[in-house]
């Protein structure tokens, strides 16, 4: 049987130790092709390049064999997806994973995520898909941990799939493997951030500001991805981009809304 094609990518840019730690993890599974930004754009959400041209660089192959095939795009993390898919990819890919990323995607930070864009990009075009980042924003973190849990995950998604409309967001926490209890399947935690502007002024007279917040968690159940991550455990949420507030319709009907 042939190997199952794996589209690679990221957020945090094509040379992050991240993405080269998971093309390492997939090209145990299946047949890789990465197309990743050529520059990092972590917090770029779902964002598309719309007034400016993309531009796109084939890289030199990577692996034991040099055949994994790699792309460097000037887009955001959505447009690789994008590209790969329309430009690139010489077929569907039976998956498409995005990560590891540097730092943390669970609870609301999955709005903001363009790791978790670039998944969600790749669900909404029929094609299963997977976000994954480790809770260590270090550039020299040891994704080395990750490795056996994340093929697990990538294996059983292909074995068994993933429901249609449904893309997996996968946290890992920041221990030694040997202190992760274990792999829970969550729901979101509830939780916003405090956010505050620094405002400072520079030498020329010009005020300019660096967003700042806490996390504010909300969220007291033991069901959230927030709780299994703070007790040791890989937190697995399956994530949708139907937006719809399907609960909301009956109510919001009962409104008088002709005029």
């Amino acid at each position: 049987m042939s190997k199952p094609l794996i589209l690679v990518t990221n957020d945090d840019g094509i040379t992050a130790p991240g993405l080269r730690s998971l093309i390492q993890f997939m090209s145990a599974l299946g047949e890789v092709v990465v197309v990743a930004p050529d520059s990092p754009q972590s917090g770029k959400g779902h964002a598309i390049t719309l007034d400016t041209a993309l531009y796109v660089k084939k890289m030199k192959g990577t692996g034991s064999n040099g055949k994994v095939l790699e792309y460097s795009c000037s887009g955001t993390p959505a447009d690789c997806v994008k590209m790969g898919l329309q430009e690139l990819l010489d077929r569907k890919p039976d998956i498409c994973v995005s990560g590891i990323n540097h730092g943390s995607n669970s609870s609301i930070n999955v709005i903001y995520s363009g790791t978790m864009s670039a998944a969600i990009e790749a669900g909404i075009e029929g094609i299963p898909a997977i976000g994954f980042s480790l809770c260590d924003f270090s550039w020299n973190a040891d994704f080395s941990i990750a490795e056996s849990f994340i093929k697990k995950i990538v294996s059983e998604a292909l074995l068994h799939k993933i429901p249609a409309g449904v893309v997996l967001n996968v946290n890992i926490p920041k221990l030694e493997k040997k202190a992760i209890k274990g792999i829970k399947i969550c729901r979101q935690a509830r939780a916003n951030w405090k956010e505050k502007f620094d405002k400072r002024t520079n030498p020329m007279g010009k005020d300019y500001y660096w967003l700042t917040g806490t996390f504010d968690l909300l969220d007291k159940g033991e069901d959230t991805d927030e709780w299994a991550l703070a007790n040791g455990y890989i937190s697995v949420v399956p994530t949708q981009f139907d937006l719809t507030a399907h609960h909301a319709i009956q109510h919001i009907n009962n409104w008088e809304l002709n005029v």
